[in-house]
């Protein structure tokens, strides 16, 4: 094991008022409320709340509780545990609703919940780090229910979500049963609450993109549910292009830039490439698709003399030794890089976000021990975020334990992918090919080594897409990592991006 949370992020790698289900019976709070299926099924909390964005008050309702996912035949087949967030006052048929959710596979949607799009956050420093315990939450000024309502939801085994009693988890996890489960989720909520008029979207993080994409066309297909648009926050559709391994040259190119705008923020580049981080990540682009692409086809027909000028330019880019990188066979993969780039310094780099840097007990090893932008950085504080804020402001009781990111998913059925690498991006282009006017957010962050910018453009340039339908994909990029969000800076400019991209995407 790579990281001792691999299994965990994999690739994160590191996301209506209706008394829906009300006849469902209240629990009785002087029993034990048990990790039983059985004893989890409640009727929703309602609660009524006021946020202040830009000096101007929101009224909203939030609620908060389970929505039972049931068959064709009326079997009960799980509990879904979400949060729901409505302003107060408006016409539901033209306010715009978003459905939104974090990846994994195994993660709960607190990240973008208490980090970026709902009316409370995590309080953490300007950059992005955590601030001493205990841990804050604050309204959040920068809340997308300033212009959609949003509706965040926990994918079965994650959060408060479980089966139902006697139904196995395994048929949950995978790439089609997810996709499956969120979709009629997405199909009852809409229906319950009358949103089938109101412009709708879909927001996915890191796997939360994969099943976005696979909901875009799935919704489409199954339901005729046709969406505005979809926003992509670190996205993976393609697979290929983050998997490192014998046989697949792909990441090696496509991590190159990201590889460099982290050299570029720890300040380990020569001074005309430190003087500014987009020009010198376009020098990389255009080197990487050509040079070094064209190097690592030839494979070990490279003569010693190309490998030796190959070698040169991927030690200026990076900053790590031309000897290291010959003796890495030219191929640096992620782990390789975020030991070897501060091992000077005894620090590793994070995977999630190569600004923060960790401790290793070994500082000659091979491997990071862990990613220093994960654990030190938002899992204490989200956990607590989470645990209180659902109790105190939500007014939400459940015994369960909130699965925040979890390994209890795994293994996950990844379809066809199990012979080859898992492709959505396929799923996403059909689904655009059926609705001109679906529009597609992608938000990167330049020190993002979970999913990389570069592979993000590979995916959405091969898409297939006739060009006047391409121009519905807009791109941003963020001076942060993965979850670019908790960087203020990004923050801010994240929220101004989102609420351009939702106008531009509801037709007049």
């Amino acid at each position: 094991m790579k990281y001792k949370h691999l299994l965990l992020v994999i690739l994160i790698i590191l996301q209506g008022t209706s008394m829906a289900d009300a006849a469902s019976p209240e629990p009785d709070k002087s029993k034990d409320q048990s990790d039983s299926p059985a004893a989890i099924v409640a009727a929703p909390t309602i609660t009524k709340h006021t946020l202040s964005i830009n000096g101007k008050a929101i009224n909203y309702t939030a609620t908060t509780g389970y929505m039972k996912i049931n068959d064709e035949e009326g079997k009960h087949k799980a509990n879904i545990f979400y949060i729901a967030y409505t302003k107060d006052g408006e016409k539901t048929a033209t306010r715009p609703i978003t459905y939104t959710f974090n990846g994994g596979p195994g993660s709960s949607s607190v990240w973008l919940h208490l980090g970026a799009l709902g009316p409370k956050r995590v309080l953490l420093a300007d950059d992005g780090n955590a601030l001493p315990p205990p841990f804050k939450v604050v309204d959040n000024e920068y809340s997308w229910l300033e212009f959609t309502d949003l509706v965040f939801i926990d994918p079965v085994g994650t959060g408060y979500s479980r089966p139902a009693k006697d139904e196995k988890p395994e048929q949950f996890h995978g790439i089609d049963e997810d996709v499956a489960s969120v979709g009629d989720f997405i199909r009852r909520y809409t229906t319950q609450n009358k949103r089938w008029l109101s412009p709708k979207f879909l927001a996915g993080e890191s796997y939360g993109t994969t099943r976005a994409a696979g909901l875009s066309g799935y919704l489409q297909q199954s339901y005729g549910m046709t969406l505005n648009g979809i926003i992509l926050i670190s996205t993976v559709l393609q697979f290929q292009t983050l998997r490192f391994g014998p046989g697949n040259d792909m990441p090696y190119w496509l991590y190159l830039p990201a590889y460099t705008a982290t050299s570029w923020y720890h300040k380990k580049l020569s001074s005309d490439l430190q003087a500014n981080l987009k020009k010198t990540v376009d020098e990389v682009r255009t080197w990487s698709t050509n040079e070094y692409l064209l190097a690592l086809t030839k494979g070990d027909a490279l003569t010693s003399t190309e490998k030796s000028a190959i070698a040169e330019k991927l030690s200026r880019y990076t900053g790590l030794s031309k000897e290291y990188i010959l003796n890495s066979n030219l191929r640096l993969d992620i782990h390789r890089f975020t030991k070897e780039l501060l091992r000077s310094e005894r620090r590793t780099v994070g995977r999630l976000d190569s600004r923060f840097m960790g401790i290793d007990y070994d500082a000659a090893g091979e491997n990071p021990d862990y990613d220093p932008s994960y654990d030190p950085v938002i899992l204490g504080p989200f956990t607590a975020a989470m645990n209180d804020y659902v109790r105190t402001t939500l007014e939400y009781e459940n015994d369960l334990p909130y699965e925040i990111l979890t390994g209890k998913v795994h293994p996950w059925n990844w379809g066809t992918g199990e012979r080859g690498y898992p492709n959505v991006a396929e799923t996403l282009r059909e689904a655009m090919s059926k609705n001109h006017n679906l529009k597609v957010f992608v938000a990167n962050g330049y020190f993002d080594l979970a999913t990389p910018f570069s592979a993000t453009e590979y995916t959405m340039n091969h898409l297939g897409l006739e060009a006047p339908l391409h121009d519905n994909i807009h791109m941003e990029y963020y001076e942060s990592g993965h979850m670019m969000y908790i960087h203020k800076e990004s923050l801010v400019k994240f929220t101004q991006d989102i609420a351009k991209f939702l106008t531009s995407s509801i037709s007049k």
